[in-house]
């Protein structure tokens, strides 16, 4: 069975909104932060590929394996960041970084 076009956009932007809602609301947080990214830019691949599908050209699928690779490197980094500034400060909490932007 194959699944409609506007199905899949429809749970895209469903869960497109919980990945910017989690970044929203919880903004004070480096964690919660990352995974609201990370939901928004799997709703970006889901996007993708079910264009991909749609259409039979294989370009989207490329995207998402692209996108996955981004976002492999984007934890990694983001969690090493993560973990320095737990040790640094013994918080994840943004506010408790404010010094560290320019003036």
């Amino acid at each position: 069975m194959i699944v409609p076009l506007a199905h899949i956009l429809i749970l895209a932007a469903v869960i497109f909104s919980l990945g910017l809602v989690c970044v929203l609301v919880w903004r004070s947080n480096v964690i919660m932060l990352l995974i609201g990214i990370e939901i928004m830019l799997n709703a970006a691949m889901l996007v993708f590929v079910g264009g991909s599908a749609r259409w039979g050209a294989p370009d989207g699928q490329v995207f998402a394996l692209m996108i996955m690779a981004m976002t492999s490197a984007e934890v990694s980094l983001a969690l090493a960041l993560v973990v320095y500034l737990h040790r640094r400060r013994r918080t994840v909490d943004v506010d408790a970084f404010r010094e560290l932007r320019d003036p």
